[in-house]
Parts: structure tokens; sequence; C-alpha cells
């Protein structure tokens, strides 16, 4: 069908060639200025508004000048030697910065011959909301980051390993030392005798502490997902909730520390692809073909027997001798009584700007007495649960042992209440599960809560003799999550 509209070019190229007219003619009309350069980036042609605005009275005076030499941050050159057009930019000038558009000009044979730029001064304001919203963004962006950043650094420090006896003197010097080194660290030890501190010290006190700080907890987190924790998985490579993708904690500890936070628990096939990776320092993420390069140092630690477990063929012997290079043992605090005097004033002092602010709390002698007589099966983990206890629920800031005693093994204390620190140590003594209406002439427990937690204890040390004190073993039988269980023998001092 054949159009009838009046004074219809001869040409589709004339129309081309109008159009281009036009819209060169319309942006230099309704914009600031406009500026041709050549392939040498040397300026062709640049109106009279633009020129004026860089000092030029007459346009004639900046033809054939380099570029920068008119417009000193202009980013014409880099168009002429990419080809590629800078769509949208903001240039900043002795004045209000311009939005700017750049455009490459080629030849019928598509090389470059040079470039067109215009400056869209009246466009500015109309773009504040814009870019508004966006500095917004970036200043969130930016702060989110910080957090996360900080959130992966070392909280603690050597001098958070409190204490100056010989045993804790010898761990902070071994760990002083392998934070110049760059080998792996095997940091063992009963639970909550600080190996997480540890291992926050040395990454803080090595050249990566700069880099992030990444920790897994092995043991909390179950078998089936811990390969996606470790390694990442694509998106759509496994089914659930999220289905974009997910970024493995090797990757997000590149360039700094992975620690491993009861790695004993590890699974054996876990295991072997942990033991690749720290040999060529790279991995696929599930489900991809994009190998990934792990620039990080492994720090590990558990509370279990590792070569009985290897011995028992529960952990790789491979695995063992790659991670136990610099080996670490941190002392319980039984070893070390001369510290818990200290360790609890800064405990102590803690506590008093967390939950009782402005309270200067004291221990008396009895206090002290009978916190450095205790067994501590806990550690320093329940040395602070006991402390926190006591400055909550105590109506003084002057800590004495009465005050002491009904937080320090109640369950197993059966209902004494002396002061006497023998007491107290006499009641981690092992002793045997009795019948539900229990011997003659035994203690009757003070409460309900007593007595099941009793009972819990001795449930829990009967199961873990059956399995030969594997906490993984045991937690499968009585089906409790290992995490919980590790929580348990800590609470009630349970020997593993």
């Amino acid at each position: 069908m054949m159009n009838d509209w009046a004074g219809l070019p001869a040409t589709y190229g004339d129309v081309l060639r109008r159009a281009m007219e036009s819209l060169f003619r319309t942006f230099e009309n309704f914009s600031e200025g406009t500026f041709i350069v050549d392939a040498d980036a040397r300026v062709v042609w640049i109106n009279k508004r633009y020129a004026a605005r860089f000092g030029f009275s007459d346009p004639q005076q900046a033809i054939g000048r380099d570029c920068e030499a008119v417009i000193p941050n202009s980013l014409m050159r880099e168009v002429v030697h990419t080809g590629k057009p800078i769509l949208l930019d903001i240039m900043e000038t002795d004045r209000e910065p311009l939005v700017v558009t750049r455009l490459p000009l080629k030849d019928d044979a598509g090389a470059t011959v040079g470039a067109v730029g215009f400056a869209l001064f009246d466009e500015l304001k109309a773009l504040t909301p814009l870019f508004s919203h966006y500095s917004r963004v970036q200043e969130e962006l930016i702060a989110t980051r910080q957090s996360l950043a900080q959130a992966r650094r070392a909280r603690y420090t050597f001098g958070s390993f409190v204490g100056t006896s010989a045993a804790c003197l010898e761990v902070k010097r071994q760990a002083r030392r392998a934070a110049q080194l760059e080998s792996p660290v095997l940091l063992l030890g009963e639970t909550g005798t600080g190996k997480e501190l540890l291992a926050h010290a040395i990454h803080g006190g090595s050249a990566r502490a700069n880099q992030p700080l990444v920790t897994v907890n092995v043991a909390a987190i179950p078998d089936t997902l811990l390969e996606v924790e470790f390694f990442g998985a694509a998106p759509g490579a496994y089914t659930g909730v999220d289905r974009k993708g997910r970024v493995g904690k090797f990757e997000l500890a590149n360039g700094g520390t992975l620690f491993l936070d009861e790695i004993g628990d590890m699974p054996l096939p876990l295991q072997g692809k942990l033991l690749r990776v720290l040999q060529d320092k790279e991995f696929e993420p599930l489900g991809s073909n994009r190998i990934v390069r792990a620039d990080v140092r492994i720090i590990a630690a558990t509370s279990a027997d590792l070569p009985a477990l290897v011995a028992a063929g529960r952990f790789r012997a491979d695995l063992f001798y790659r991670l136990n290079v610099l080996t670490i043992h941190a002392p319980p605090l039984r070893e070390r009584a001369s510290d818990i005097e200290a360790l609890a004033y800064a405990m102590l002092e803690d506590l008093s700007t967390q939950t009782r602010v402005g309270s200067h709390f004291e221990l008396q002698d009895d206090a002290l007495r009978l916190l450095c007589s205790y067994g501590w099966p806990g550690n320093v983990r329940e040395l602070r649960n006991t402390l926190e206890r006591a400055v909550m629920l105590s109506d003084s800031e002057r800590i004495d042992a009465r005050t002491l005693t009904p937080f320090m093994g109640s369950a197993q204390l059966g209902g004494q209440r002396s002061n006497e620190p023998d007491a107290v140590s006499r009641a981690h003594a092992p002793t045997q599960p009795q019948a539900p209406g229990g011997e003659a002439g035994a203690p009757a427990p003070a409460s309900w809560s007593d007595a099941m937690a009793a009972f819990e204890k001795h449930f829990l040390s009967d199961a873990l003799r059956a399995n030969g004190g594997r906490v993984i073993d045991t937690a499968n039988q009585i089906g409790m999550g290992r995490a919980t269980l590790y929580k348990k023998i800590a609470a009630y001092g349970i020997e593993v």
C-alpha cells in the first residue's frame, strides 16, 4: 500500500541525513555545550557557549588543541581510543558539575574517526532526585560493608587471654609465634578453655589481620549442609528456599583466616574435600564449573582426642597430619588456678558494664578460696556463667562463698549447701546412677529441677560411656543435637 504523505522525500537516505542534522541541532540548542574531536582527540569544533565556559572568548582559539587542554576533565580521548560511548556521566568543573554524553563517530568501514560530546547542563537539576537516591544507596552499601567487615574481624587479642601462670604464658608465647607464620594451627583442649579466643588473637596478630576472619562451627551444622556451607553453591544447584546460589565460607574468607571449630565432628567425606582444598588451594562450588581460588589460612580447634579418632578410623590421618603443624594445647582452668582471681575480676568488670552499670563487685576471701579449689569441668566458660548468675541474682556487690555456692555444680551437690571448698570439690567426684528410690541415707534432691538435672546428668554420662565417649554417636543414639549435647556436657561437667 502506497503512502500519500505530502512532501515525501525522494529517498530514505535523505530522511536519515535530515534526522541526523535535526538531532544534532536539537542537542546543540538545548545543551550547555557541544564538543567534537578528531581521531587524535584534537578539537574540531566547539560551540560558543561551551568555549566561553572554559575561558575561550573565540571558539576558534580552541580548534586544533588536545581535548584535555580545552576541557581539563574530558574523557573524549577514551571514547576515541575504545570506540565505545559514555552515555551518561558527571563531569566536575570549576563551577557546578555537568551531566555529559559522549558518542564515538565512525566512518562507513566502522573505524572511529572522532567523537562528539554534549554537556546537558540544564538537565542536572532534573536529575537531582536520582542522584540523591544513588548517593543514599551508596552510603548504605558502604555502611553495610563496613559493618560486615567489622563483624569478620578479630574480637579478641592476646591480652584477652587473661593470666600470668606458667601454662598461660606458654600458650600465649606459642600463639604469638603462630601469628607470625602461615602454616595451619591446631588448637586442642577441653571445652571452655578459650580456643576460639586464641584463634581470634592469632588472626588479629597476623599479616592477615585486615582480611576476613570467618568461623564455622562444624558441630552446629547438619552434615547435609556442611559442603554448601564450606564451598557454596551455584544458582539452582539444590532445592530449597534459597535458589539464588550461595557463597561458601572459603570464598568469604579469601585472603584471610577460616576458623574451623569442633573439627573432630567433621564427616569423613567432607574431610577428603577439605584436604583437597588445603593442598590445591582451589575448589568448585556445588553444581558449578567455576574454579575459585582459596588463599585461606586454616585454624582448627577441637575438644576431641584426634589421634584416637584417627586410630578408630573416624578422622583421616592425612588431614590430621596436614592440620597438625602448629599445635597449641589450651590448658584447663584447674591447671592454672593461680589465674582464677585475675580472670574472675576481668569477667566481673565486663559483666558489670553489661548487666549492672555502675556497680563494682568484689570477691570476699572465702569466695576466692572457693573459686580456686573448685575443679571447673566447664573451665573458663563455666566460671563466667557462675559469676554472671551471681551478679544478676545477688543483692550485694560483695560476693562471698555463700553467694556462689548455689551456682557451682548445683545439680551434683544433691541438696548440700556448704561453704566449704572441699564440699564443692567432692560434688564432682564420679557418682554411680541410683535407682529411682535412691540408696538408704542418700541426700534427697532439694527440688524437682535438681532431681531432673541429676537424672539428666546420669543419663548422658551412661550414654557417653556406652559409646566410648564419642559425642556424635551418643547424640545420634539418644536423638539429641550435637551442639545441645556439647552444651549439656559443659554445664554438667561430664568427663568425655
